[in-house]
């Protein structure tokens, strides 16, 4: 079983130190965002997820990276602003961290370890990769970048899980 590693410690955008330990009972879907890419326009989708799930306890995260091509080469807060001003994110955007490689930040070390659909784990393929977070912990789907985040399995999951 793969789980969350709740407590380690992550870069908000103002430059302040957080954690997801306040999210423990949510389910939480993370996802590695960028801001130049093809796929960038799944921020729409991802944000009427947070709307249409949230007071039944779901939060989006937006974690920013710029290692597939260079797509996200913009500082935290501008990041912030690009995704706010552009799709009108209300969901968390965190400061911009590494998936893969030597650099891969602490929580996404346990998240590779979540198979997909195929039963495939490993390294993140590209941007807007989705893993799907329990309430307590348990990562419960992997969703590659060019699955929708409101496409019918994504959404069965989350509504699987939502704590109310």
């Amino acid at each position: 079983m793969t789980t969350l590693d709740y407590d380690a410690a992550l870069e908000a955008v103002d430059g302040s130190t957080t954690t997801l330990a306040d999210l423990k009972g949510d389910a939480i879907l993370v996802v590695n965002v960028a801001s130049r890419c093809g796929l960038t326009p799944q921020f729409e989708q991802l944000e009427q997820l947070q709307k249409r799930y949230a007071e039944r306890g779901l939060t989006v995260i937006g974690f920013p990276c710029n290692q597939f091509k260079g797509q996200s080469p913009e500082g935290n807060q501008e990041m912030a602003d690009f995704c706010s001003a552009t799709y009108g994110t209300t969901f968390p955007i965190l400061g911009k961290l590494e998936v893969n490689g030597e650099g891969r930040h602490r929580i996404y070390e346990s998240l590779v370890e979540a198979p997909d659909a195929e039963g495939e784990a490993g390294d993140i393929q590209w941007n807007f990769e989705k893993f799907l977070i329990a309430p307590g912990g348990e990562v419960v789907g992997r969703f590659r970048p060019k699955t929708l985040p409101d496409a019918d399995e994504v959404v069965a999951a989350i509504e699987a899980v939502l704590p109310r």
